[in-house]
């Protein structure tokens, strides 16, 4: 099968991807079998074009880092917006990279649910759309009979839910923890060497690892989001983003991290969930200390990490980079090459 794939947002990561498509063609066509074409692009800010015969992604590419819009594009039909984008062309694969609000899930939870709807195989990185649905948008690509992929939604590129799919089948997950905001961990980092909570967070935002307004960061919320959708995916939990207990770092001083030191601990900002001694669910936002031994309290920086308590093997962590332009359009490659696996 071809792949006919729309882009609905065409920013950092949908750029990552096109780059990452473009560099990868020959390897994907010899080693996965996998064929495709940019078929149409749509972005609230960059406008849009579409060709049933395929755009010239490199064309595309040069023309946006030039500061030039989708419609000056030298062929093609202009002017569609998200919606036409998904219904009306020929694509057969959605890639949903919009900017969204991950409280509402909104706009790309309606770009999602829509193209699952006309039938079309959707891969996105957008938090959104699982904070707020994952259940239900699971079960209606399964009934449409098409593929849903969010693996970037947690650890950008670093695979958690292949990870469980494939490497951890036959596990039985009691809790899941970890360290899923490089904002905060970055500032963690810096504080323990001794800079100011103020410093860092400036640092943080220089480095481009903070938003000019870090709330969603540094009080939980981002880490929120993916507890919810890790939840609801792994222990069947239907929780909603207001059924968690959550707080930031904002409240932890330097006092508290020498404190912690002095104790032999480290302090992290940990999304955990799972089943308690009693057998009850759980999830939960919030700082914790660590003790050095523990496999969390050894990542510094920006970088993140997910513990997995099995019943097989114990505790499982992975360590990756968790955003980031092309690491986050790997995350897609994956979701394309798994979307091949099933369905090509």
């Amino acid at each position: 099968m071809e792949w006919k794939i729309g882009f609905i947002g065409f920013g950092t990561v949908g750029q990552g991807f096109a780059e990452i498509l473009l560099e990868k063609k020959e390897m994907l066509k010899e080693m996965f079998g996998i064929n495709y074409k940019v078929v149409a692009i749509s972005d609230m800010l960059k406008g849009s074009v579409y060709n049933p015969d395929g755009l010239d992604i490199k064309k595309v590419l040069e023309m946006v880092k030039e500061g030039k819009k989708l419609d000056e594009y030298p062929d093609g039909v202009k002017g569609l917006d998200a919606l036409a984008t998904i219904r009306e062309t020929n694509s057969n694969l959605i890639v949903e990279v919009t900017y969204t609000d991950v409280k509402t899930g909104e706009p790309a939870l309606t770009h999602v649910r829509t193209a699952l709807q006309e039938g079309k195989n959707v891969i996105s990185t957008n938090k959104g759309p699982p904070v707020k649905a994952v259940k239900d948008l699971m079960k209606l690509a399964e009934e449409n009979n098409v593929f849903y992929g969010f693996e970037g939604v947690v650890l950008a590129g670093t695979p958690v839910f292949n990870l469980l799919e494939y490497c951890l089948a036959g596990n039985t997950i009691r809790e899941v923890k970890g360290i899923v905001n490089g904002t905060t961990n970055y500032i963690l980092t810096r504080m323990e060497e001794g800079m100011s909570y103020d410093d860092a967070l400036r640092k943080a935002q220089e480095l481009g690892y903070a938003e000019a307004d870090p709330t969603g960061d540094v009080e939980g919320w981002d880490a929120l989001g993916k507890i919810v959708i890790l939840s609801n995916v792994i222990f069947d939990a239907n929780l909603r983003w207001e059924d968690v207990p959550r707080e930031g770092i904002t409240n932890i001083t330097l006092e508290d991290i020498k404190s912690a030191k002095d104790e032999g601990k480290r302090w992290k900002l940990i999304a955990s969930a799972g089943l308690n001694e009693d057998g009850k669910f759980y999830a939960k936002v919030g700082p914790e200390k660590l003790p050095l031994s523990d496999p969390l309290a050894g990542v510094s920086d920006a970088t993140n990490a997910l513990t997995f308590i099995t019943d097989e093997l114990g505790s499982v962590t992975i360590v990756g980079p968790g955003a980031g332009r092309r690491e986050t359009g790997f995350s897609l490659l994956i979701d394309l090459i798994n979307l091949n696996r099933k369905m090509g």
